[in-house]
């Protein structure tokens, strides 16, 4: 399954975001610690690094993510020009005041009350945007929930007197590329569940975690993993928490929503569900798959004499 979710409203915003970014000396954009490259919109780079405007990555969800997987992230982002990385939970008081600090270092010729430093957070939806924009403010000025594209438009707010939040919605690409990011995407629940099917995303989750993870899996839902697949994973679930539809089959969907929300959650523990190096791999491997794509896009339709 190609996984696409493109809502209308993020056509204007895009837009929106364009227009502002003029405006602005720096971009904080939010990562999903657990998936940083996948959860990284090449729109938003591509936006700001048309205007040159430094980057402040926050990896957050850190306190979901493993901790050897994020340092390995962070430094992959810190050895990139005009960017500085930093892993934190959003949720976390004394996480988010560094924030303030970090952004002045990246942009020390604002940050006065003649220059005000102007920041706008950016992010796909879901990954922490709108509660880190309350948690900078110490109030709440941004809707939050537990389903991606809550915020919908642009709102600019005062931090105070030497520095400017503009919050926007989160944006995503009109085409994911990696059917692997995808699944990773939705299995986080940074897609509208409009979009996907939550068995399909919850059997790459599972193959994923036996992959990476079997430890967590048995531990969680106390059952051998060795020798399962992802559906395996799922139907394990459905029998270890009695999830049984009336004619007594497996109730596979209870069952998969189960494994998403434990993930989601962090009752599963701490998982990041890539790597620097799993990345990497991964666009090696489609490296030949595109280049063959854009041949053909290049060559003329052949016609018949």
């Amino acid at each position: 399954m190609s996984i696409r979710w493109f809502p209308g409203h993020m056509v204007s915003a895009r837009k929106k975001a364009a227009e502002t970014m003029e405006k602005i000396d720096l971009v904080i954009e939010v990562l999903d610690a657990r998936l940083p490259e996948a959860s990284c919109n090449p729109m938003i780079k591509e936006l700001r690094v048309h205007r040159q405007r430094p980057c402040l990555k926050i990896l957050n969800k850190a306190d979901l993510a493993d901790p050897v997987v994020t340092q390995a992230w962070l430094n992959f982002y810190n050895r990139q020009k005009d960017v500085k990385a930093v892993a934190l939970s959003c949720k976390k008081p004394g996480d988010v005041a560094k924030i303030p600090g970090l952004c002045e270092a990246l942009v020390p010729h604002r940050g006065t009350n003649l220059k005000p430093l102007r920041m706008m957070i950016m992010g796909i939806p879901n990954v922490g945007k709108s509660t880190l924009m309350n948690a900078l403010l110490k109030r709440r000025v941004a809707a939050v929930g537990d389903e991606p594209a809550v915020t919908k438009n642009q709102q600019r707010l005062e931090l105070n007197s030497r520095m400017s939040l503009v919050d926007t919605p989160g944006l995503m690409w009109p085409r994911i590329e990696h059917d692997s990011d995808g699944y990773m995407l939705a299995a986080s629940h940074a897609i509208g569940s409009n979009a996907v099917i939550d068995e399909e995303v919850a059997a790459f989750l599972g193959d994923l975690l036996l992959a990476r993870y079997p430890a967590l899996l048995a531990a969680r839902y106390g059952c051998a993993v060795e020798g399962l697949d992802g559906v395996g994973v799922i139907e394990a679930v459905a029998k270890r928490r009695g999830f049984r539809l009336k004619g007594g089959d497996p109730d596979l969907e209870i069952a998969a929503l189960t494994l998403l929300k434990d993930y989601r959650t962090g009752a599963l523990g701490r998982i990041s569900l890539e790597t620097p190096e799993t990345r990497a791999t991964m666009l090696k491997a489609h490296a030949p798959t595109k280049v063959k794509e854009q041949e053909s896009e290049r060559m003329p339709s052949s016609t018949q004499p």
